[in-house]
């Protein structure tokens, strides 16, 4: 799931300045702009401290790192960007307007759909009982819902995200029809096979165990049911690598310490895993080039002072994964990172 830090971070390394902060002190008008800067810069170096009496290893830390970690930025990307905390899906040179940014993280979803090849036109074969597995404030369990006449249940690790989403959907009059939990994507509290469309929007990258992962994805399943996963991966191996290049080990090593990741796997992995559930109609796909255009697209807000401000009062952590983004950036200029689809269906 996306973060409103993610998003300032990318405005940082598209900011014509190349500086490694989102903003240069120069750039801003006052000095209480300056301010901010220090501040920012203070706190992003108490976080690397506590970062370092940390290990991200250990399954507890972690999970509550990412808690934390959304629990202090959701609020923030709702209010600039609304409720799919995701990324937008941009067609091939296509112009591409701050207004279009909301129309886009619908598109992605619809995309997605398209690509799992669910029958979007047969409303016989529509899913009717949905999972969004790291469901952020619930936007695309609240979409789908809609779209299908289903039930959806999202689970997260976060219980701001949580209560957020239960009281969107109460707004929206969805309450019958979606609910949220705190639960953890490793240990989903479902029985086997209760759902006929399993949603992984953006929460892949922050599972330690992809197996387990993945194995839980399937055991939700319903037999026939569609598995969507989207997420972040490293590149794939070459046919005479063993391992990535140790540049490529640190670089991530980096990103991970920053964001509470666990390590990264390649989509070929997913595949992999994918093949030893038995798991049928699996294809994969990298969509990085459809995600490009929405960081240029970010900068146009997240330079504002609203956006600035809001973050400095998000806390440590938010502002920490800020400050990291290039470095995310920069893995996906050298194609190491990659936006990845996955797609599968369980026998019936």
């Amino acid at each position: 799931m996306a973060s409103l830090a993610t998003t300032l971070a990318f405005s940082a390394i598209n900011n014509p300045t190349r500086n490694r902060s989102f903003l240069h002190p120069r750039q801003c008008s006052s000095s209480s702009s300056y301010s901010f800067f220090r501040t920012v810069s203070v706190s992003a170096r108490a976080m690397e401290l506590e970062h370092k009496n940390k290990n991200l290893s250990d399954d507890g830390v972690l999970k509550k790192g990412i808690a934390e970690f959304y629990d202090e930025s959701s609020a923030i990307w709702e209010d600039i960007w609304g409720d799919h905390m995701h990324h937008g899906f941009y067609p091939p040179d296509s112009t591409v307007s701050l207004s279009d940014h909301r129309a886009a993280q619908i598109r992605m979803i619809e995309q997605a759909l398209a690509f799992a090849s669910l029958p979007l036109e047969d409303e016989s074969k529509w899913p009717k009982k949905i999972v969004d597995v790291g469901c952020g404030i619930g936007g695309s369990s609240r979409y789908l819902s809609q779209k299908f006449g289903a039930t959806a249940v999202g689970i997260t690790l976060s219980p701001v995200q949580a209560q957020r989403a239960n009281a969107l959907a109460a707004a929206q009059g969805l309450a019958n029809k979606a609910s949220f939990q705190v639960a953890d994507a490793l240990d989903q509290p479902f029985p086997d096979g209760q759902f006929d469309l399993v949603w992984s929007m953006e929460s892949g990258e922050h599972m330690p165990d992809k197996a387990k992962f993945v194995s839980e994805l399937a055991r939700v399943a319903a037999p026939g049911a569609t598995i969507i996963i989207v997420t972040w991966c490293h590149r794939d191996l070459g046919p005479d690598e063993e391992s990535l290049k140790p540049w490529e080990e640190n670089h991530l090593k980096k990103i991970c310490d920053a964001f509470y990741l666990p390590a990264w796997c390649s989509t070929a992995d997913y595949v992999k895993l994918l093949e030893s559930l038995s798991l049928q109609d699996i294809k994969s796909e990298d969509w990085s080039p459809y995600v490009a255009p929405f960081w240029p697209a970010v900068i146009r807000s997240a330079l504002s002072w609203r956006g600035l401000t809001s973050l400095l009062r998000s806390g440590l952590k938010t502002i920490k994964g800020a400050l990291a983004m290039p470095l995310m950036i920069e893995g996906f200029k050298k194609d190491l990172i990659k936006f990845a689809i996955i797609t599968c269906r369980k026998p019936e």
